[in-house]
């Protein structure tokens, strides 16, 4: 079963004033760990998830055009930072969508790299209620595990190297972000609860 995989990253003594240039620092990693140098979307969220978003902006996904070559759509990390911050408050979130691409099989069994958006999110100190404790400063929303697993998919040679891949991606870009945004502490979780590293363990054990 698909899990929620997130990555939390916590800062010392953080100011307001500093989250911006810790999520222009996680975000530029994108771009050199297997993902999209330009941000899609940034949105604000005012108090709490509950609330509707009180900045919402979509710059867009870089296509490719006949003829013309790819379109640059999308926004640089400080350019669409500095976008959603003009509204910083104590009790907003910032949440910004920036591709990255991971090895994903089709329906008819055929593995291809394929870009998904994932969420990187600034918690002020007083969103929902201080959140941030649990959540991190800042929170990664990779989105469901099953690139790392694919527990439904026959375990072969290739199988095993595309995911091995995949999690060698996850990894560097873990290490990459806490060491560019300097966090002092970071946890990979899901939202279940579970091990990613037990669950891999476990599925390799059964392929063999």
């Amino acid at each position: 079963m698909a899990d929620a995989l997130y990555l939390s990253l916590w800062y010392p003594n953080l100011r307001l004033a500093a989250l911006a240039e810790k999520l222009v620092a996680v975000l530029g990693e994108f771009g050199r760990h297997g993902g999209e140098p330009l941000v899609y979307s940034a949105t604000v969220w005012p108090v709490s998830w509950h609330e509707a978003p009180v900045f919402q902006r979509v710059y867009g996904r870089a296509v490719q055009a006949a003829g013309d070559g790819p379109a640059q759509l999308g926004a640089e990390p400080k350019v669409a930072v500095e976008d959603a911050l003009e509204l910083l408050h104590d009790d907003y979130a910032y949440e910004f969508q920036i591709g990255w691409s991971l090895w994903e099989i089709e329906d008819a069994g055929r593995w291809v790299k394929a870009q998904r958006l994932v969420r990187v999110t600034g918690f002020g100190p007083l969103f929902d209620e201080g959140c941030y404790e649990q959540e991190g400063h800042i929170r990664i929303d990779f989105g469901n595990d099953a690139p790392f697993l694919e527990e439904d998919a026959e375990l072969d040679s290739n199988a095993a190297r595309l995911m091995a891949e995949n999690v060698r991606r996850l990894v560097d870009l873990t290490n990459a972000v806490e060491k560019a945004s300097g966090a002092t502490a970071r946890l990979l979780w899901s939202e279940l609860g579970e091990s990613l590293a037990q669950r891999l363990a476990a599925r390799l054990g059964k392929g063999n």
